[in-house]
Order: C-alpha cells, then sequence, then structure tokens
C-alpha cells in the first residue's frame, strides 16, 4: 500500500494533479469534505458522529476526520493505497494520522508539496473565472475563453466567484499558509517530503510529480527551499 499526501495551498493545483498521480498509481484520491459528505449522506456510524458536529457549524474533530479516513482505507479499491487530498491540515491533524496509520501498520510513504508563491497564488485566483451554467474553469492570464466573458464549451457568462475576489483570497492564505507549512515542516523532518515548482505549466507539474513518485526515494529527496 502506498499513502500519498498531496500538500498545497489554495490555487496550487491539487485538484489538478491528484487524480493525474491517481490514474498513475491507480488508487482513488480521498479527500477529506467529500468524504465526511459522503459518510454523512450514507448515515454510517462516523458519518452520523460528524453531523452532530457539521449540523452545529462546528469543525469535526481530528480524531473523527483520521477515523474516516481509515475506514475509507478499507475498500477494496484502496488496497494499492491512496492520495490524501486537503488533510491533513493542521500539524496536530499531521501527528494523529500517523499514529492511526502506524496502529493499522501502515503510514505515509510520501508526502509531495506543489508549492507556489503566494503572489502567484493571489494573481491566479484573483483572475480565475467560472461559466454559470455547469461551472467550466477559466483563468483570464493563462486560460482565457476565446470570446470575453463567455464559455467556449456552452456559452454560458463566466463570472468571478465571491471567495476569489482579491482582499478574501489574501485572507484565505494568511489564515491557510502558515498551518499548510507547519505540515510541511511535519513531513519533512519525517524523512518523506518532496517538493515540486507549482509555477510550471501544468503538463511540466504532472511530469515532476510522476517521475518523483516512480524514482527511488533517496533519489529525489532534496533540501526544501521555498519558491520565491
Amino acid at each position: 500500500m502506498t499513502v500519498v499526501v498531496l500538500l498545497g495551498s489554495p490555487g496550487a493545483g491539487k485538484g489538478t494533479q491528484a487524480p493525474v498521480l491517481a490514474e498513475h498509481l491507480e488508487v482513488p484520491v480521498l479527500a477529506s469534505g467529500d468524504l465526511l459528505r459522503s459518510a454523512v449522506a450514507n448515515a454510517t456510524p462516523l458519518g452520523r458522529e460528524a453531523d452532530r458536529f457539521m449540523s452545529r457549524g462546528q469543525l469535526v474533530p481530528d480524531e473523527t476526520i483520521v477515523r474516516v479516513f481509515l475506514d475509507r482505507l478499507e475498500r477494496d479499491d484502496a488496497e494499492g493505497g491512496a492520495i490524501l487530498d486537503g488533510f491533513p491540515r493542521t500539524r496536530v491533524q499531521a501527528e494523529a494520522l500517523d499514529v492511526a496509520l502506524s496502529g493499522a501498520g501502515r503510514r505515509v510513504d510520501r508526502t509531495i508539496f506543489i508549492d507556489v508563491p503566494t503572489e502567484d497564488l493571489v494573481k491566479r485566483m484573483a483572475n480565475r473565472r467560472i461559466c454559470t451554467a455547469n461551472g467550466h474553469v477559466y483563468n483570464l492570464a493563462s486560460n482565457p475563453p476565446r470570446e470575453p466573458g463567455l464559455c467556449d464549451i456552452d456559452g454560458s457568462p463566466i463570472v468571478q466567484r465571491p471567495d476569489d475576489h482579491e482582499a478574501t483570497v489574501r485572507a484565505r492564505m494568511r489564515e491557510q499558509i502558515p498551518p499548510l507549512l507547519e505540515v510541511v515542516d511535519h513531513y519533512r523532518k519525517a524523512g518523506v517530503l518532496q517538493t515540486v515548482d507549482g509555477r510550471e505549466p501544468i503538463a511540466e507539474v504532472s511530469s515532476r510529480v510522476l517521475t518523483m513518485i516512480d524514482a527511488p526515494f533517496a533519489e529525489m529527496v532534496a533540501p526544501w527551499e521555498p519558491a520565491t
């Protein structure tokens, strides 16, 4: 079993790279939000436990989220492992995950951090536009629609989501990046961290991620230097 943690700030490209990596390894992508919603919708014991917190607008305890992940890893399609996307978000969660996996005879084998400087992330997200009909994603800087303001695929208007406004993006970064870097440090100290420069074109990032996964780990590990 290969358990890979995929890390990156909002807008770094985790959502793009996770399915590429999952297809290559033939394992599922496990995203914390999706797992919790599925558990709640299916009224599993863990889902009912999580819903008691979610229905009151409270955070689901780390222990419960970890148990949801472990439960999902028991399914047949995860026999070969999984990609963890969006979890852990804090050092405490990373430590709890390590303990839980160890108790099940498993561990995080590799952690890939898609590193993008904050200013680049702000530009990416402030330029992001979504079509109103089907949610197709564009970027005014790197992937604009052929006709300004209209989706190439269905012709519907494209709009900026409120949470992509620059001020909102900067506020999210101030809140989310410090705990993310603590998780990065946790896995660096554990000796399982590999870093890719997320500023490269999407295809190049994919190529580097797959090369990292396929190469013997010792050949790919280098001291991490933040992208600037």
